[in-house]
């Protein structure tokens, strides 16, 4: 079958030595379309998680007791204007308030003849972006200050779903990404001193690795939890549990690392490097280890979905982070009766947002191991 012109092409840049290795990686990356399409809704939820504060509209704890449970308010961008003409403008329909005499409550209708401009890089109260940098304007919001924007609708205390949603994404994403550096720090070391040197080392490492994964995981959360002094604040609590998921993720990464050290330490490439005389840190770092980065990549880019899922779980159930904190795990706690499956289903919405971004994860990291799989085509 003769070579296409792509492939002529290809083997001429590999030959000559112009391709390197994470050129020739990012090239088979581009091919893998969902992947690439992953990426970028990573890469998106991350700038969101990095921007919170100009991103929400709101504070998270800002709260009106008007438009409790309001529902979610679309944002129109053409209307029809007074003479029977469309114009192009954002805006958000008002709210109307009934009384259910029956359930004896307030419920919220859309009013269609009631409009609220919106806008991009509206004024706002003054605040810190990233906590030091000082600014007045938020991406988007109405340009009526006191009208109601709830795009994603409100909680049970008049708090903008949206803006929580928003404020969660940075805790939930920056404990996936924390914690997967110190498992992935654990893992590799330890891992790859256990199988490169085995003996009594690799014994004593394999029996802690045993024991901890055979730790029965909520009985072991429930325990943390109640040690947890009362006195720590919410941020002294996000950190320890950012760790305790890192010291309980990095087994699995770690018996991986020690299995391909294992496979790879008898391999001749090994041997000459030794013969050669180099160190056993120049061995392991600079010949065994870039043999198998794509096993390393997929170990990874799998556990951030794990360390994500895994806070998410443990603070539905009260378990992990808590309220005043801001996760998707504490988003989720308020969709836990039937009011809101029933009423309120847009505070499902955290729910939605851990799906996507979960799955995107895993498509990347499938790209991702097949890019730079060094026997892949």
């Amino acid at each position: 079958m003769p070579a296409t012109a792509a492939d002529e092409k290809s083997a001429k840049r590999t030959l000559t030595g112009r391709e390197t290795q994470l050129k020739m990686t990012w090239r088979r990356f581009k091919q893998h379309q969902l992947a690439f399409v992953s990426l970028w809704i990573v890469i998106a939820f991350y700038l969101v998680a990095i921007f919170a504060e100009f991103v929400a509209p709101t504070s998270p704890g800002d709260y009106n007791p008007r438009y409790t449970y309001a529902p979610p308010q679309g944002i129109h961008f053409i209307a029809r204007d007074e003479d029977g003409g469309w114009q192009f403008g954002p805006y958000v329909n008002g709210y109307k308030t009934e009384i259910d005499r029956e359930a004896l409550r307030r419920v919220f209708t859309i009013d269609p003849e009631v409009r609220h401009p919106v806008g991009f890089f509206v004024p706002s109260e003054p605040y810190r972006l990233m906590g030091f940098i000082p600014m007045s304007r938020k991406l988007f919001g109405t340009l009526e200050p006191r009208a109601p924007f709830y795009v994603l609708g409100a909680d049970r205390l008049g708090r903008d779903q949206l803006s929580r949603l928003v404020y969660g994404t940075r805790v939930s994403l920056s404990i996936g990404l924390v914690g997967v550096i110190l498992s992935l720090f654990f893992g590799v070391i330890i891992g790859g001193f256990s199988g490169y040197y085995g003996g009594l080392f690799d014994s004593v490492v394999q029996r802690a690795i045993e024991f901890i994964r055979s730790l029965p995981t909520i009985p072991l959360w429930l325990g943390l939890a109640a040690a947890f002094p009362q006195d720590w604040g919410p941020l002294q609590t996000y950190f320890a549990i950012t760790i305790i998921l890192s010291m309980l993720g990095w087994t699995e990464l770690a018996r991986v690392v020690r299995g391909r050290f294992l496979a790879l330490r008898t391999e001749d490439f090994v041997t000459a490097a030794k013969l050669d005389g180099a160190s056993d840190y120049r061995v392991i770092v600079k010949h065994m280890v870039p043999s198998f980065t794509s096993h390393i990549i997929a170990a990874t880019t799998l556990a951030i979905p794990g360390m994500i899922l895994a806070e998410t779980a443990l603070s539905f159930l009260g378990l992990g982070l808590q309220a005043p904190i801001v996760s998707w795990g504490t988003l989720l706690q308020d969709a836990q009766n039937i009011r809101t499956l029933a009423g309120a289903p847009w505070l499902l919405s955290p729910g939605v947002v851990v799906v996507v971004a979960i799955l995107a994860m895993n498509f990347l990291g499938d790209g991702l191991r097949d890019a730079a799989d060094p026997y892949g085509r």
